[in-house]
């Protein structure tokens, strides 16, 4: 099984970038499906980003075009690059992982059975 732990969160100004980062341990990720969730007070867990075992990348629509999910290339790493951050950004974002049964994974969090502590995010505008 793998061990997620985030990191790179805190607070930014509208416009700014931030990048989170997760570091994977305990398995090789490209096993795994990967994703980036997060969750605001009163709202339910969202999809943020998600990457197929073969490196295949979807995003939410609210950060399609301002978000990345990428590999370091050595399976220890997966990043999210987050630019043009506004205040609907802030929420708690939380790293994941499942054990690919397919080639497709879900972006329900339901999905996804290994997450990390998660990492804060706050935008001010």
């Amino acid at each position: 099984q793998v061990q997620l732990v985030e990191s790179g969160g805190g607070s930014a100004q509208a416009g700014e970038s931030l990048t989170l980062s997760c570091a994977v341990s305990g398995d090789a990720y490209s096993r795994y499906c990967m994703g980036w969730f997060r969750q605001s007070p009163g709202k339910g867990r969202e999809a943020v980003a998600i990457m197929d075992p073969d490196g295949t990348t979807r995003y939410g629509d609210p950060v399609k075009g301002r978000f990345t999910i990428s590999s370091d290339g050595s399976e220890t790493t997966l990043n999210l690059q987050m630019n043009r951050l506004n205040p609907e950004d802030t929420a708690m974002y939380y790293c994941a992982a499942s054990r690919a049964r397919t080639g497709y994974c879900s972006a329900l969090p339901s999905y996804y059975n290994y997450w990390g502590q998660g990492t804060q995010v706050t935008v001010s505008s």
